[in-house]
C-alpha cells in the first residue's frame, strides 16, 4: 500500500461522498460535488505519475485504478440520471461495457494475468471526466437563475445550452467507452487462447 495506491483508495472513498453531495439539496451542492469530483480526478492523475516516476507500479495499483475510475464515473452518471439530465440508454451502454470488461479482467486475474489500461481506455476516462465536470458546472449554473442571477434578464437558452453541450460530451464519452470496451475484449481473446501458458503476465491493450 504505497502512496499511489493510497491515492487510488482515496478516489474509491470519495465516490460515495460525491454521490451524497449530488443527491442532497443545499445551496451550491453541485459546486461542492464538483470540487470533490475534481479532487478525486486529480488523484487519478497523480497516482499514475508518482507510480511511474518513483518506480512504484504494482499489480495492485493496476487492478485498483480502473475500479476507482469506474466507481467515480458511475456515481456521476447515476446522479445525472436521477436528476433527469442523462438518457437511461447512455447509462446502460456504459455499465454494460464496464461489466463486460470487468468480467474479462477478473477471469484473467485467476490466471495471474493483470490487464493494464490501454490508450483507448485512458482516452475514455479523460472524456468521461471532462463531460462530467462540464455537466456539473452546467447544473450549478442552472441553479443560479433564482439566486445568484435573480433579477438578471438572461434568455432561457443561457441555462439550457450548457446542459445540452454537456450531454453531447457525455455521448462522445459513451462512443469512446464502447470502442475501448470492444478493443479490450477483442485483445483479451489472447488470454483465453493462451491461458495457462505463462504466469504473472501483464498485458497492455
Amino acid at each position: 500500500m504505497n502512496l499511489p495506491n493510497r491515492l487510488t483508495v482515496a478516489r474509491i472513498l470519495l465516490a460515495p461522498v460525491f454521490l451524497i453531495l449530488m443527491m442532497v439539496s443545499f445551496p451550491f451542492h453541485y459546486l461542492t460535488a464538483a470540487l470533490v469530483f475534481g479532487a478525486a480526478a486529480l488523484t487519478d492523475l497523480f497516482d499514475g505519475k508518482i507510480a511511474r516516476g518513483r518506480g512504484l507500479v504494482t499489480n495492485l495499483g493496476k487492478f485498483l485504478d480502473p475500479i476507482a475510475d469506474k466507481m467515480l464515473t458511475t456515481a456521476a452518471f447515476l446522479a445525472f440520471l436521477a436528476v433527469g439530465k442523462l438518457d437511461v440508454f447512455a447509462v446502460m451502454l456504459i455499465l454494460s461495457r464496464e461489466f463486460m470488461v470487468t468480467s474479462v479482467r477478473l477471469m484473467a486475474a485467476k490466471g495471474d494475468v493483470v490487464i493494464a489500461a490501454s490508450i483507448w481506455g485512458k482516452a475514455k476516462t479523460v472524456a468521461q471526466f471532462t463531460a462530467i465536470l462540464v455537466m456539473l458546472a452546467a447544473l450549478e449554473f442552472s441553479t443560479w437563475r433564482d439566486s445568484v442571477l435573480a433579477g438578471v434578464d438572461l434568455p432561457e437558452l443561457a441555462f439550457t445550452l450548457p446542459i445540452l453541450i454537456a450531454q453531447i460530451l457525455i455521448w462522445v464519452s459513451v462512443a469512446l467507452t464502447l470502442i475501448s470496451g470492444f478493443q479490450y475484449v477483442w485483445a483479451g481473446r489472447r488470454y483465453f487462447a493462451e491461458r495457462g501458458k505463462d504466469e504473472n503476465q501483464v498485458w497492455t491493450f
